[in-house]
């Protein structure tokens, strides 16, 4: 039988930072939901009245897995703000532009394989599933699907141990058992596709952890690198730094066209052939609006010639449906569904450089069970509700790539078009605009970046050779402000600062999943991963497997920061957690 009810996940595991998923069911479907960030990210504030130099260093904080992007959109917009119409940021050596584009491009290759494998994978890959494959059949499947081989018979081994003392480990406290409405298993591979993913589950354990050396071999650590600053980069490329980046970057780059390519295709095909219009590349569907301010500087520094490059892009909106150059000034926030102070911000939409952040958090917005839900009009989260143009947009790998490929970046269309004919739906580029649909264009992703870093590496010996190895410029003025627009893994990233003096008087940030997990906004409009979850089918109101599928695509970061003090100097401190854990 269907079931109704409320279908709670709180929190949202296998992601970053704390997320509540809300959803009302009818007869097996979602009819209303509500995702909320549970933690107050207030680094706005604690940048105040710091040198602008700073921000690239305490932005990082906000995030472990892509702080390389905030390094790189705080020192944009301290140097734009260090130049009229961007002279500064333009006048970047060459040296500088591409380091910076090989250590981002290094965190994206981290972040990709981390989140597939480690984090969403297991929405799909059943570990458990992996003990009753037959060995000969496992490799015979590998060599079929022209993903690499790996020690199977061991693997299978060692996940018999686990399974026989009762310790799963890493593989614990997962929904393996859900049901689908019709009542059929929910994980579908067969065990030999299970043990060759779980194999590869942990190759990319190792294999992030790879791309990560990269960035502390140019950054001095990883996470949070020191290298960055505005200006350019404190990094020397000599002679053993890039031949240590480079063969790195060559195995990651194999790696990936060997094994995460071939696997994404194996597991993404079967659950299409078995599940047809009921597989999740019909779920998970948003407004179907992009946004990408575009990452990967290239000569000109003008963002729609990003290697990814910027742009606004709509299979609907007859007005997006040219990509079109982003404007700054078409972006707003509203904070009409927010825990913020409506006295100082009673939700009327800002764009982010006229942006107030005023949090307050009331106990009357608490709810009374975990299960109900908030009520009509009351705030429900920290997250604001930005939009573009008064609509409602989409960030994250799926962004770029479409916006690339309406630009027609040669590798970008490849390999999209590509994927779209192994699964056996040539040109559809519509069904992109899924769960599994965004599974598959950040891998496609991946790919590209991963054989761009090899690029960028080559080039930056070449440059060095030919003496070219200027890494940073003095800024002459510092006072001005600017914004950063830029891109981490999980999508558009803004950072605007106004300095004076070269100290920070004003800064605002909307990070990617802000987008994503955005609220209702002023007019009631849900943002994208709430819309995607309507019509999403739940068989256990307590193991929603698909709707945690939709919120694992979109891979949300709930950035949060903890504001303290020091007693002797008397300044104020607040700790704001989970208004639904303990406060």
């Amino acid at each position: 039988m269907a079931k109704s009810g409320s279908s709670i996940v709180d929190p949202v595991n296998r992601i970053e930072g704390h997320l509540r998923l809300d959803m009302h069911v009818e007869n097996g479907y979602v009819t209303k939901s509500w995702v909320s960030g549970g933690l107050f990210r207030g680094m706005e504030i604690v940048l105040e009245n710091r040198k602008a130099a700073d921000a690239a260093y305490i932005t990082q904080r906000i995030c472990g897995v892509c702080p390389v992007s905030h390094a790189h959109a705080a020192c944009i917009a301290a140097e734009k703000s260090y130049g009229a119409e961007d002279s500064f940021y333009k006048s970047m050596p060459r040296a500088a532009r591409i380091i910076r584009n090989i250590i981002e491009g290094a965190q994206f290759l981290h972040s990709h394989i981390l989140w597939f494998y480690n984090l969403a994978a297991l929405d799909y890959v059943n570990p458990l599933n992996a003990l009753k494959a037959d060995i000969a059949d496992t490799v015979a499947l590998a060599q079929a699907a022209g993903t690499s081989q790996a020690d199977f018979a061991g693997i299978k081994k060692r996940l018999q141990a686990f399974a026989n003392n009762g310790q799963l480990s890493i593989f614990a406290g997962h929904w393996f058992d859900a049901k689908s409405l019709d009542g059929s298993p929910s994980y579908k591979l067969s065990p030999e596709l299970d043990l060759i993913a779980t194999a590869h589950y942990l190759e990319a354990l190792e294999m992030q952890a790879v791309s990560s050396e990269i960035s502390g071999i140019i950054g001095g650590k990883m996470p949070h690198i020191m290298s960055s600053v505005p200006g350019g980069t404190t990094f020397v490329p000599t002679e053993l730094r890039l031949d240590d980046i480079l063969f790195r970057a060559i195995r990651i780059r194999d790696w990936v066209a060997s094994t995460m390519i071939p696997d994404t295709l194996a597991i993404a095909a079967t659950y299409l052939a078995l599940e047809g219009e009921k597989s999740d590349f019909f779920y998970g569907k948003t407004p179907g609006n992009y946004i990408a301010w575009g990452v990967f500087e290239a000569a000109s520094y003008k963002p729609e010639e990003r290697y990814l490059p910027g742009g606004v892009f709509s299979f609907k909106d007859a007005k997006y449906q040219q990509v079109q150059n982003w404007d700054e000034k078409l972006i707003t926030e509203t904070t009409a569904y927010g825990f913020y102070d409506k006295k100082i911000d009673d939700g009327t939409p800002r764009n982010p450089r006229d942006g107030i952040t005023a949090p307050l958090y009331k106990d009357e917005y608490e709810l009374a069970d975990i299960r109900d839900h908030p009520k009509d009009g009351m705030p429900y989260t920290w997250d604001k509700a930005p939009r573009y143009d008064g609509k409602v947009f989409e960030a994250g790998a799926q962004s770029r790539l479409l916006v690339a490929y309406k630009r027609g970046v040669k590798d970008i269309v490849s390999g999209v078009d590509g994927v779209l004919k192994a699964l056996g739906v040539p040109g559809k580029l519509e069904i992109l605009n899924s769960t599994l649909g965004r599974v598959g264009a950040r891998n496609v992703e991946t790919l590209y970046v991963a054989n761009k870093v090899v690029e960028w590496i080559g080039e930056l010996i070449e440059a060095v050779k030919g003496g070219d190895s200027a890494t940073f410029a003095e800024p002459k003025t510092r006072t001005g402000e600017g914004a950063g627009m830029w891109e981490a893994p999980r999508g558009a990233l803004y950072h605007y600062m106004k300095i004076k003096n070269d100290v920070i008087n004003k800064y605002q940030i909307i990070i990617p999943t802000t987008w994503n997990i955005s609220p209702r906004d002023e007019n009631g409009v849900q943002g994208p991963i709430e819309t995607a979850l309507l019509g999403i089918p739940v068989e256990d109101l307590d193991k929603p497997i698909h709707a945690l599928r939709v919120v694992h695509s979109f891979d949300p970061c709930v950035a949060c920061a903890v504001h303290i003090t020091e007693p002797k100097t008397g300044r104020k401190f607040t700790t704001v957690t989970n208004p639904w854990g303990v406060k």
